[in-house]
């Protein structure tokens, strides 16, 4: 593991989002949905994400996740993915979303 500085850290924005509509992106080569990502006041940001292993599309709509919102915007699969929705990988290598165990209003950084 590499040691950061505490300035490298408060670099990242890590801002809750709400997803707010998760559709197939039919164009990927490994299954993944198009994602849109409600960040109150930074607004609505695309994201392309492989997380359909353990979510349906319609189970993903109103859930919170944590998303890092400070990257350049990357084209992934024919979308601009304009945020990264975060998850960890669990003993299959499947992706599980990192969320909250309580609603939180969207754009809230992450302390």
């Amino acid at each position: 593991m590499q040691i950061i500085e505490w300035q490298d850290f408060e670099r990242v924005e890590l801002r809750v989002g709400t997803l707010i509509s998760a559709a197939p992106n039919e164009k990927a080569t490994k299954p993944a949905y198009v994602l849109q990502v409600d960040l109150g006041e930074l607004g609505i940001r695309t994201s392309s994400a492989q997380v359909t292993a353990h979510y349906r599309a319609d189970e993903l709509v109103g859930r919170q996740v944590l998303c890092v919102c400070n990257f350049a915007p990357k084209r992934i699969a024919g979308v601009r993915s304009e945020v990264l929705v975060t998850g960890v990988y669990d003993s299959d290598g499947k992706v599980v979303l990192a969320g909250f165990d309580k609603p939180l209003p969207n754009g809230a950084r992450l302390a």
